[in-house]
């Protein structure tokens, strides 16, 4: 018991110096020099104000699994969960621990919006909240991956969201396979294993398939110095013109007027 408690501890310090850091250097609309930049920024806050009574169907999703005695076998392909990493959990911890809250699930809205927004990715769709969101604002199609079939079966809309589609298994086969028949991703929202090698090479895959009005989203940036580093590798590539950190997650933009540049931001 000792044991366990000191490698939890140990595996919190990270995050939390990292906030700290994050805290430290994030800047608000104020502070932004780039005429873009602050009007996408105010966009931002504008988008998600004026959404304050859409999409309640999906929070009321959110509240039924939080309530579900329901638990599941669940098949784990990546780092696991920091809050509950055993092999059967209740859904409604895997809803509370492992899903975007309506925030943050706004914020790819947004970011999607920005896009053509015609094909649409998910890595990571966990229990179906962000897929939900992101489905409302998707023009075309939005494919989200899940390698549990388990977790995939409780997110599979009933009924509704009738442009999302669920793809199940492991991510390093399902992927690959898909994007061969793909000729362009508009936005993407990789959120899955949280792995160093795993982020870098879905990444790397949906490249590929970008065009200069894609955006990409990569979740739990600081979640571990593994994803950092990640983090950090991504943003430094050529093809990336504009990184925004938000903390929880980055934003990715492949065309921006100025010199590349990379913001953190507050949110």
């Amino acid at each position: 018991m000792q044991i366990t408690s000191t490698i939890d501890l140990l595996n919190k310090v990270p995050p939390l110096i990292s906030y700290f850091k994050y805290w430290l250097e994030k800047e608000d609309k104020y502070s932004l020099q780039s005429p873009f930049l602050f009007t996408t920024y105010q966009n931002l806050f504008s988008f998600i104000k004026n959404r304050k009574e859409i999409d309640l169907e999906i929070e009321v999703f959110r509240e039924q699994l939080l309530l579900s005695k329901e638990v599941i076998e669940v098949q784990d392909f990546g780092a696991g969960s920091k809050s509950v990493n055993t092999a059967k959990r209740k859904v409604s911890d895997i809803t509370k621990y492992s899903t975007s809250n309506r925030k943050f699930a706004q914020l790819y809205q947004f970011f999607c919006t920005l896009t053509p927004a015609e094909t649409v990715l998910e890595l990571g769709t966990c229990t179906g909240i962000s897929s939900r969101y992101l489905s409302t604002v998707t023009q075309g199609q939005l494919y989200s991956f899940e390698g549990c079939e388990e977790i995939a079966r409780i997110a599979q809309p009933a009924k509704d969201f009738k442009n999302l589609s669920i793809i199940t298994g492991e991510l390093c086969k399902t992927l690959p396979t898909y994007l061969k028949n793909v000729k362009k991703v508009d936005f993407a929202l990789i959120d899955a294993t949280h792995t160093y090698e795993g982020t870098l090479n879905y990444f790397n895959q949906i490249l590929e398939k970008t065009h200069s009005k894609s955006i990409i989203a990569i979740g739990d940036i600081h979640w571990s110095k593994g994803m950092e580093k990640a983090w950090q590798e991504i943003r430094n590539k050529p093809e990336v013109k504009l990184s925004l950190d938000f903390y929880e997650c980055g934003i990715l933009f492949f065309d921006f007027s100025g010199e590349k540049a990379d913001y953190i931001l507050d949110f």
